[in-house]
């Protein structure tokens, strides 16, 4: 098994770690080891398509006709000579 060190703990969450250790009659590493397995162990969350966020968060505002303007055709590159 692998170990760690975690350095540069706030003193204000080892103190709620070493509160809830106490409170399941654990270690606080054995509690630390718990909670990064519960953590890990949780489904990942798949990214969301952003545009459909968009479209969902603003479709209860109701939608905009945007009439769609025409296209031009290309004009023609320059000529270097």
């Amino acid at each position: 098994m692998a170990s760690m060190t975690i350095r540069n703990l706030d003193d204000t969450l080892k103190k709620k770690l070493r509160i809830r250790a106490a409170h399941r009659g654990r270690s606080m590493e054995d509690e630390a080891r718990d909670i990064i397995r519960i953590a890990l162990a949780e489904e990942k969350v798949v990214p969301r398509n952003l545009v459909k966020q968009i479209r969902r968060r603003f479709a209860p505002l109701g939608g905009v006709e945007l009439e769609i303007a025409d296209r031009e055709s290309l004009r023609q590159p320059p000529v270097f000579e």
